[in-house]
C-alpha cells in the first residue's frame, strides 16, 4: 500500500497555502520553493484542490491562492478524495479478476473484505482528521482526535 506522489504532495501545497492563508496567500512560485516541487506540478496540484473547492485564487499584484474553507472544515478524506481517490473501492474487484471476467472468488472473498475493513479504518480517521490538526505545530490535536475517534487506537492490547 501506497500513498502516490500526488496525494503526498497535494497535501503538502495545502498545508503551504492553509499556513500562509492568514497573511494573505501565496503563489506556486513560493509552495514550489517551499516543498521542492515543480513549478509545473504544483500548478497541477493546485489546480485540483481549486477545482475542488478547497482553494480560492486572486489575481493582481497582491494575488495568490488562499483557503476557501476554514481549515477545520477540510477533512482529508474529502482532500485524498479528490487527489487519487480510496485505496479499495466498490469495482475494485473488477479490476483484478484475472483472465476472467468475473472474479472466481465473487461470492465469498476473504481478500475483499480484509481489503474492506482496511477502507474503512483509513476512512474514519481521514474524516475525523482536518487541515486544521495537520497545521498544528505540535501534531497533538491530531492523535487526540484519532485516539477519541477510533476505538481500535485507543483500547489496551489485550492479554
Amino acid at each position: 500500500m501506497k500513498i502516490s506522489a500526488q496525494e503526498e504532495y497535494g497535501i503538502r501545497c495545502l498545508l503551504q497555502i492553509g499556513r500562509r492563508t492568514a497573511t494573505g496567500g501565496t503563489t506556486i512560485a513560493e509552495i514550489s520553493k517551499a516543498e521542492r516541487i515543480t513549478p509545473s506540478n504544483t500548478a497541477k496540484l493546485v489546480r485540483i484542490l481549486r477545482m475542488n473547492g478547497f482553494v480560492a485564487s486572486s489575481r493582481g499584484k497582491d494575488g495568490g491562492y488562499t483557503l476557501a474553507r476554514a481549515p477545520g472544515e477540510i477533512k482529508l478524506g474529502e482532500v485524498f478524495e479528490v487527489l487519487g481517490g480510496k485505496l479499495f473501492d466498490v469495482g475494485f474487484c473488477d479490476h483484478y479478476a484475472g483472465s476472467a471476467d468475473v472474479c472466481s472468488h465473487n461470492d465469498h472473498c476473504t481478500v475483499r473484505s480484509f481489503w474492506c475493513a482496511i477502507q474503512s479504518v483509513l476512512d474514519h480517521v481521514l474524516d475525523q482528521t482536518t487541515l486544521e490538526h495537520l497545521m498544528d505545530p505540535t501534531g497533538l490535536g491530531w492523535w487526540e482526535t484519532c485516539l477519541t475517534a477510533n476505538p481500535l487506537l485507543n483500547s489496551a492490547p489485550r492479554t
